[in-house]
């Protein structure tokens, strides 16, 4: 599943991606909690999910991205891959 991300704001980011990955309605709105939900996706079905992120994406968020990634690459049945690309 590809999902586009059309905001580089860290707290619009955060929702946004919240919002294309359907995180669960505990999730925190912080950069702990994106990290967290992105390396569980528990409640969606196996699969890779990638998103789609501007390059002038807040460096916070980017590197929860990369890090959460590079940890569903390495274990688990539902993966991460983050695209960056120009507007």
């Amino acid at each position: 599943m590809k999902r586009h991300i059309l905001v580089s704001e860290k707290s619009a980011a955060i929702s946004a991606i919240a919002s294309a990955l359907d995180f669960p309605e505990w999730f925190g709105q912080n950069l702990d909690a994106l990290y967290d939900s992105l390396t569980d996706l528990s409640w969606l079905p196996a699969g890779e999910y990638t998103l789609v992120v501007p390059a002038d994406l807040d460096s916070s968020v980017s590197s929860v991205l990369r890090d959460a990634a590079k940890q569903t690459a390495e274990s688990g049945d539902r993966k991460v891959r983050v695209i960056r690309t120009e507007r």
